[in-house]
């Protein structure tokens, strides 16, 4: 374990629930769903009608300019990291030591689709020039690397759901390392297109409550019958403590490690034993020198599928013990977010690092019946305080390919 402590110094968000930080966790304290209907025309052919779009659209914050030179991942990264740096202070950074890692599950998917219709519809000149950096899936990175000069490094982790939690432990890593004294890290998705929905529709993936989307995503409900696919993007500014002192910063929690697993179980199930899991919380415990009853809080990676939500239950009891896994307050923000995939453990670490920060916990919405098999302690239907003394908190994400990634974060 390195000896360099890494600080969370800055956070940005655009998300379902607000096109801010402010406004997001204000909403994710509520209980408050960003789940609606879709108005295109194109979801009358489609088994699933509704999705979790941004409440604040980027034409309302970048010139229409620039708006046609990024992919919609790549307006989305910047306008959280924008938001983040100006958190952090805006602070004057040495280039070479300032570094980006922004990561998406899927990358410009969008711009793929559309410049392919373009080329089929109206021929090969009438494609953007811009098509190859829009589409990458280091776009996200290289955007935010090129807003804020970031030179020591920008590094486009992919790992499906869990990409952006990985893109946060690797910006710990390179803190930790000495290759940079500050990185903006986090991740962005932006995958709402038809036929993105109906392929996760095809795989039984997503739930169908066309009648109330605001109740479909619910995790640990004993009916939940799928993810609710959104859209969106959060950042971190992460730097060393020295670092952070030495300007003044303000520290709203120490990223205190992170923990890496796979399953290597299936493509896409998840080990219903929860092994892999539970390897990555036993890993971040060990990275960030924390024990089991230091944990307070758990925002679980719990999409509402059938398949997943009850095997992280078993993987925290597992990796935690029954004695301190009877302690922690655990829940899922997706149920008011829906499922950012690539995005998903950013905003859900913002919410990790809020919690700590302000001792409050966000509640799970939706249950209406608690799967039996769940056995921890799930924050429902409204906030939670946590104790005075709570320690840390740890944000899990996990991804299609058997992907586990912990992050741990603990009080200053």
């Amino acid at each position: 374990m390195s000896t360099t402590e890494v600080v969370v110094t800055g956070l940005g968000a655009t998300t379902p629930l607000g096109g801010d930080v402010a406004t997001t966790w204000s909403a994710l304290l509520e209980g408050r769903s960003g789940i609606d209907t879709l108005q295109e025309d194109w979801v009358a052919d489609l088994p699933v009608h509704f999705a979790g779009r941004i409440a604040v659209e980027p034409s309302e914050l970048l010139p229409r300019q620039r708006l046609r030179r990024l992919d919609r991942t790549q307006q989305f990264a910047l306008i959280a990291a924008q938001e983040a740096w100006q958190d952090a202070g805006a602070p004057e950074v040495d280039p070479v030591r300032l570094g980006a890692v922004v990561s998406s599950g899927i990358g410009g998917i969008l711009t793929v689709l559309e410049q392919y219709d373009t080329f089929r519809e109206r021929g090969w000149k009438r494609v953007s020039p811009f098509t190859v950096p829009m589409l990458m899936p280091n776009g996200p990175a290289a955007a935010v690397a090129l807003e804020f000069t970031a030179r020591a490094g920008a590094h486009a982790p992919v790992s499906a759901c869990a990409s952006s939690a990985e893109a946060i432990a690797d910006a710990i890593d390179m803190i930790r390392t000495g290759r940079a004294d500050m990185v903006i890290a986090g991740g962005v998705e932006a995958a709402i297109h038809p036929l993105n929905i109906a392929a996760f529709a095809s795989m039984r993936a997503l739930s169908t409550r066309n009648d109330d989307p605001k109740t479909a995503s619910r995790p640990w409900d004993a009916n939940r019958d799928g993810f609710v696919m959104s859209e969106g993007a959060g950042m971190i500014v992460l730097e060393s403590a020295e670092h952070a002192a030495a300007r003044g910063a303000r520290v709203y929690a120490v990223a205190a490690g992170a923990g890496y697993s796979d399953d290597a179980h299936d493509i896409v199930l998840p080990d219903p034993e929860g092994t892999g899991q539970a390897r990555a919380i036993t890993s971040v415990l060990a990275d960030a020198g924390l024990r089991p009853s230091d944990i307070a809080h758990v925002n679980a990676h719990a999409t509402s599928t059938p398949a997943g939500d009850v095997g992280e239950t078993v993987a925290i009891r597992a990796a935690l013990g029954d004695s301190a896994a009877d302690r922690v307050a655990v829940t899922s923000t997706k149920s008011m977010t829906g499922h950012l995939l690539g995005g998903a453990g950013a905003v859900e670490s913002i919410a990790t690092v809020l919690a700590l920060h302000e001792g409050r916990i966000p509640p799970t919405i939706n249950i209406e019946e608690l799967d039996p098999a769940v056995r921890v302690d799930i924050v429902r239907d409204k906030p939670r305080d946590l104790p005075a003394d709570a320690v840390a908190a740890i944000n899990e994400s996990f991804g299609f390919g058997g992907h586990n990634i912990a992050v741990a974060f603990r009080r200053p």
